[in-house]
């Protein structure tokens, strides 16, 4: 099962950088989903900052969200909990 994400920051360039419940950092690039009529909405840089976590899912709107499982299974890591410690990946 995938972890919630627990902080999520939009950044430049529609990025979005998630921490989940299991300490992992995952990156995001959002671009690609903007030419789906249910994200197009984001191409509006202002809403996409506006990023926030609601019940475990990234979501700007009550109708624009993605869930942890694309972000956790499609993002790229960068920060991975091992054990104890949390490791940067290179």
């Amino acid at each position: 099962m995938t972890p919630d994400i627990i902080k999520v920051k939009a950044l430049a360039d529609f990025m979005l950088e998630a921490e989940f419940a299991d300490g992992e950092i995952r990156r995001f690039d959002v671009r690609p989903l903007l030419d789906y009529p249910a994200f197009s909405a984001l191409r509006e840089g202002s809403l996409f900052m506006a990023a926030k976590v609601e019940n475990g899912t990234v979501a700007w709107t009550d109708e624009i969200d993605l869930s942890p499982d694309t972000l956790y299974l499609r993002g790229e890591v960068v920060q991975r909990n091992w054990g104890a410690e949390a490791v940067a990946s290179k």
